[in-house]
């Protein structure tokens, strides 16, 4: 008898697909995928290993697992992702009771080492360079709602960032072909999808290595097609220096793609920008920013910052944080400087100390929350169309949806009050009654 799988997904929505897809030949291969562990259950955590938290927090999971293994409540443990591809060697060696360690590239290989896990044997499966990609054609069991999923359109990097250590965890550059991931996106809408997430580690580039030049545009234009009618195409993950006319005009004129992008700038100092090797000015963010706000009205853009990169003065923090103030984006993310081994940043002088990281990180923060609450009185008294995620469970007649300028998770919600019945897929028109700080409340 095949025992049951305790699948947990740590990190960002790309990991999420990667678990999706791992949960998928598990399935296929006759095990069944549980959320909460039971005895003599194999457990797999899938791990994010992007920043030192996300590193503690893999790790905390994994002792976690420990702790249940040693008293016999699980029979084994795998650990595949971000943290098994930086440390292959350490993990297993530190930590005696883990029984597999899968890589970003090996991790579809687990179903085939399942039983010689289960017999004793200790398994380490880490490509120095990974090269998976997955298609329509791979299994995928879905972890999200149905309304709304994930679709992976490239994996890897090719921007070599400072802080960052993608491309070495990732591998290389690659796109999906178009009409694999339009395979998709049809198969996820005739099995109800009213929301499709694009993602990818710079969606942007989408199309450079397999066409010869980016193919964003067309792929997001026949994906609206797909999905107009009562359908969402969301774009997440998109790069300042490899955005064109089209993609913005794109945008634009499908009324299916929702008017928001992810924009991370990271910063707006030149200096901090070029050691970040961002690939853009801070004359080129406020250009694009222009360019898009006029293009497309009442856009919500979403960006991320980063605060105590090396040699960032109070000068360069105070240029950032004013350019926040004075650009009022609708949604934004900050983190503090994480030094990563592997990374060129790891070896740059004038590391900030962490007490300052985080006055600074509160002070972005103070002011965004003022802007966002600005922002959302535009709202009152008008009519949005809101994609219903669930009841909430906590009063009667109300449910949680979001409006086209929230992405799942990582943004607001909208409060509906409404007596009639709502599912979870369904689209409400809600006239905006009230607004808090990142959220709003109306009713349907």
């Amino acid at each position: 008898m095949k025992p049951d799988i305790f699948m947990i997904s740590l990190g960002c929505p790309r990991n999420l697909v990667d678990a999706e897809v791992l949960a998928g030949g598990l399935k296929k291969k006759g095990f069944r995928i549980i959320y909460e562990y039971g005895k003599n259950c194999v457990a797999i955590v899938n791990t994010c290993a992007f920043t030192e938290e996300a590193k503690n927090e893999s790790i905390d999971v994994i002792l976690k697992l420990t702790a249940l293994k040693t008293k016999g409540n699980i029979a084994r443990i795998i650990v595949t992702g971000c943290l098994s591809q930086r440390y292959p060697r350490e993990l297993p060696g530190e930590i005696k009771e883990i029984d597999g360690v899968f890589g970003t590239g090996n991790f579809s290989a687990v179903p085939d080492y399942i039983e010689r896990i289960l017999n004793g044997e200790k398994v380490t499966e880490v490509d120095k360079t990974p090269r998976f990609l997955y298609n329509h054609a791979t299994e995928r069991l879905t972890m999200t709602p149905p309304h709304s999923v994930y679709v992976k359109i490239q994996e890897g990097c090719r921007n070599f960032c400072s802080y960052c250590i993608i491309p070495k965890i990732r591998g290389p550059y690659r796109s999906r072909g178009m009409d694999s991931v339009l395979s998709e996106i049809r198969s996820f809408k005739t099995r109800g999808a009213k929301e499709i997430n694009l993602i990818g580690q710079d969606t942007t580039s989408y199309g450079i290595d397999r066409y010869g030049s980016p193919r964003l545009a067309d792929l997001l234009k026949k994906a609206a097609e797909i999905m107009k009618n009562r359908g969402w195409i969301r774009l997440l993950y998109t790069h300042p220096a490899h955005y064109s006319r089209e993609l913005i005009d794109v945008v634009r004129d499908e009324s299916a793609v929702c008017k928001y992008l992810d924009l991370p700038i990271q910063h707006i100092s030149d200096k901090i920008l070029k050691k970040m090797n961002r690939h853009v000015s801070k004359r080129d963010v406020i250009s694009l920013i222009g360019k898009i706000r006029k293009a497309v009205p009442g856009i919500a853009i979403r960006t991320t910052v980063i605060v105590g990169f090396p040699g960032e003065t109070e000068k360069d923090f105070t240029e950032l944080e004013k350019f926040i103030i004075e650009t009022k984006f609708e949604r934004l993310g900050a983190f503090t400087y994480s030094k990563e081994e592997g990374s060129r940043a790891f070896l740059f002088p004038g590391q900030v100390p962490e007490k300052v990281k985080e006055e600074r990180f509160a002070r972005i923060m103070e002011a965004q929350n003022r802007i966002s609450e600005e922002n959302n009185r535009r709202y009152m008294g008008k009519r949005l169309e809101v994609l219903i995620d669930e009841k909430d469970k906590s009063r009667e007649h109300q449910y949680l949806g979001r409006a086209e300028f929230d992405a799942p998770e990582v943004d607001g919600l909208v409060y509906v009050r409404s007596k009639k019945s709502l599912a979870p897929g369904d689209f409400a028109l809600v006239r905006i009654e009230d607004t808090l700080e990142y959220d709003l409340v109306g009713s349907a």
